[in-house]
């Protein structure tokens, strides 16, 4: 094969894309994000507090949630379902978050926390807004999402559910999620 034959990468753009790849490996390599909003995150129980019970019983996504990860479904798939049934929109665009499971099936972002993210993209389309005026809804509503999660959990799925625990960790995380993101549906 001649030289000219092969695709070489330009010097300019492999310098360029260098800094993307040390990028990509510093998110995956720790359970702690940098893109932390600095709260440290709470202990990770198991078992709902009162006032987290609470919480659930009052919200309709959280209360149905479980019938459907404790039945096949990913963390982000049940989340994205429950919120789906909830906007009245089809349920089959659930199969849209099963990348996103298992921390995007490598112990990374938590799939509640993605899933919910989808969601709230979501209850904004319902609106009948212009995409400008959408886009300003869904930024304040993730931003919301994403600074309350370190209350709840780590944002990887490493630091949620770590050696030991069972999925009763995850079916915690993810009833409260269910409740938050109910609330900013509402918002919407």
């Amino acid at each position: 094969m001649k030289r000219r034959d092969v695709l070489v990468m330009p010097r300019r753009e492999f310098m360029a894309s260098f800094p993307a790849v040390l990028l990509g490996g510093k998110l995956l390599e720790s359970s702690e994000s940098w893109l932390s909003t600095g709260q440290k995150p709470r202990e990770v129980r198991e078992e709902l507090t009162p006032e987290e019970l609470r919480i659930i019983n009052r919200s309709v996504m959280a209360k149905d949630l479980l019938n459907y990860y404790k039945n096949g479904y990913n963390c982000a798939e049940s989340i994205l379902i429950v919120s789906l049934k909830f906007m009245k929109k089809p349920k089959e665009l659930f199969w849209v978050a099963s990348g996103f499971g298992g921390g995007i099936g490598h112990k990374n972002l938590c799939g509640f926390l993605t899933g919910g993210v989808m969601a709230i993209g979501l209850s904004v389309g319902k609106l009948k807004v212009g995409r400008e005026e959408a886009k300003e809804i869904w930024v304040k509503k993730v931003d919301e999402y994403w600074k309350w999660w370190p209350s709840l959990a780590p944002y990887h799925c490493s630091g949620i559910k770590t050696e030991g625990r069972t999925s009763e960790v995850c079916k915690r995380v993810g009833r409260i999620a269910a409740a938050k993101v109910e609330e900013l549906i509402r918002q919407a």
